[in-house]
């Protein structure tokens, strides 16, 4: 009896000490951590970039390690195991740069060069620096110069934006035109009152047009405070746009003159009459040579039938 549970205790605790000692076995054979990467990651020119991240991955894409460049652009990978890896390096405006490593048992040094981001192609119907006045040789790298490229390309950039903002109030007022009238006691009738009703319309409209006015004015402002390079010539859909310049400026002031006297004597119970009558379409025209311009340096589809055949 005693033999009997000698050898079932034996059988039961037999495949217990050779897993133990098979698992020992395995981990004597298996690589130490002891492997190690570190280096630089700089630009083109050999500046360190700082904060670039640093990822080490196994073949399979499982990652392993990860790294942070100091501001000296130095990054280190410890305690790794032998055998081949891949390092991604990437950096904030720079093009993600993979490597393949082979790591020893021994400390390995890796310096990394990353690339520029590649910009998107530029939009071929946006004005370029020649259309601003700008010739090759200015937009060299001249410090003053730049810094005179970057001011008027900021302040042009936003009179564009105000000028398409313009565009609703400008057009709110065209359409309200039509309506603005006052109405009167007994109008129509053989003998009208000239006590007022109603100048609500009337007054929406010139709330609208001295809206228009004051967005218009800003707008041009930006274009004419812009900094301006001696020597410079304008060309292509730029200068088709200034040149409507010359229809819708004047034109807005003339709309601005005619509204106040249409606006005095539609308010004194008289029928528009005289150059005020000419006040609408003097807007019309002022407010398609004003969208034309617009079109013409924002428009999405590259058609500048302007523009002269090379």
């Amino acid at each position: 009896m005693r033999r009997t549970t000698a050898l079932l205790a034996l059988s039961l605790f037999l495949p217990l000490g050779f897993s133990e000692i098979a698992g020992k076995v395995a981990a004597a054979q298996a690589p130490e951590a002891t492997g190690s990467v570190s280096g630089a990651v700089t630009d083109a020119s050999g500046t360190p970039v700082p904060h670039a991240v640093v990822v080490l991955k196994t073949a399979a894409g499982e990652g392993v390690a990860t790294a942070e460049s100091d501001a000296a652009g130095k990054f280190a990978l410890t305690h790794l195991r032998p055998g081949e890896y891949d390092l991604t390096v990437s950096g904030a405006g720079f093009a993600e740069k993979k490597v393949h490593v082979i790591v020893t048992g021994t400390p390995g040094l890796l310096d990394v060069a990353l690339s520029p981001q590649s910009q998107p192609p530029a939009n071929p119907s946006a004005p370029s620096l020649s259309d601003l006045g700008f010739s090759s040789q200015q937009t060299q790298a001249d410090p003053k110069l730049q810094a005179l490229l970057q001011k008027r390309t900021e302040m042009l950039r936003m009179h564009q934006r105000l000028g398409l903002i313009t565009t609703i109030p400008m057009v709110a007022t065209l359409f309200t035109g039509g309506e603005a009238k006052v109405e009167r006691e007994g109008e129509g009738t053989a003998t009208p009152n000239t006590r007022k009703v109603n100048d609500t319309n009337l007054n929406l409209h010139t709330a609208l047009g001295a809206v228009t006015g004051a967005m218009y004015g800003m707008t041009a402002s930006y274009a004419i405070r812009a900094p301006r390079v001696p020597g410079s010539h304008k060309h292509g859909a730029i200068r088709f746009h200034e040149a409507l310049a010359w229809v819708h400026g004047p034109g807005m002031l003339a709309t601005g003159v005619l509204g106040i006297m249409a606006y005095k004597q539609e308010s004194s119970g008289e029928h528009v009459h005289g150059i005020a009558s000419a006040h609408g379409p003097v807007a019309v025209i002022t407010t398609l040579a004003y969208g034309t311009s617009m079109i013409a340096v924002s428009w999405p589809i590259h058609v500048k039938f302007w523009e002269k055949k090379q």
